[in-house]
């Protein structure tokens, strides 16, 4: 079994891991059948070891790696290799803070996981900017393009990486077309000073907003 505790609420995710060590374990247990160690002062070597350990007086260990957004890639290799293949005398608890889905590590173990997810701040690219867009979510695609101005996202690069998604989508014909038109016409407005940055680009994410709507 494998757990991913993913968020930034450190009491929320300490509340499911103790429930998860009450499932598996007896508390007068834990003492030999439970190691907690942290990614950032882990090494493989030292990984593969817990792992080799059997339980004792038990059915069960478990391994809990806190701070998991800091595994180095020989650790990252290991665990996708061993959720693929778990022993089912041990119970891993992987806690991370952010679930970032162009994560490589995260999207090949996710599958082979439970995945339990607390409040997280979204740190926004215009990739998930665009998911949105396609979603016909404006206010929420809205709020991302302020968060994104927020970070110092500079405009000619939102509109830049909007473009690029659309091309990676492979859109042609008719919708690439108008999709173009709204942003070349946001582009101009910005260079000119017709329109402040963020009002043309809160402009072009409502057009967008509104051709994928009339367009489904």
């Amino acid at each position: 079994m494998v757990y991913l505790l993913i968020g930034q609420d450190p009491q929320a995710r300490e509340s499911q891991l103790r429930k998860i060590k009450q499932e598996f374990l007896p508390k007068e247990l834990q003492d030999f059948n439970l190691d907690t160690l942290y990614a950032k002062e882990l090494t493989l070597k030292i990984m593969q070891e817990r792992f080799l350990a059997i339980p004792l007086k038990s059915a069960k260990r478990i391994i809990v790696i806190k701070d998991g957004d800091f595994l180095d890639e020989p650790s990252r290799d290991f665990l996708l290799s061993y959720a693929k293949k778990p022993n089912k005398q041990l119970v891993l608890v992987l806690t991370l803070e952010h679930y970032d889905y162009k994560d490589g590590f995260i999207k090949s173990i996710s599958p082979f996981a439970r995945i339990m997810r607390f409040k997280e701040t979204v740190n926004p690219d215009t990739f998930s900017l665009n998911r949105q867009i396609e979603l016909r979510k404006t206010d929420y695609a809205l709020r991302l393009l302020s968060q994104l101005l927020r970070n110092g996202e500079a405009p000619e690069r939102i509109l830049g990486g909007l473009r690029y998604a659309w091309e990676k989508q492979g859109i042609q014909g008719q919708e690439a077309r108008r999709k173009l038109k709204l942003l070349l016409g946001c582009d101009v407005e910005i260079k000119t000073g017709k329109l402040k940055p963020a009002f043309a680009l809160e402009k072009l994410v409502v057009g967008l907003c509104g051709f994928v709507q009339t367009a489904h």
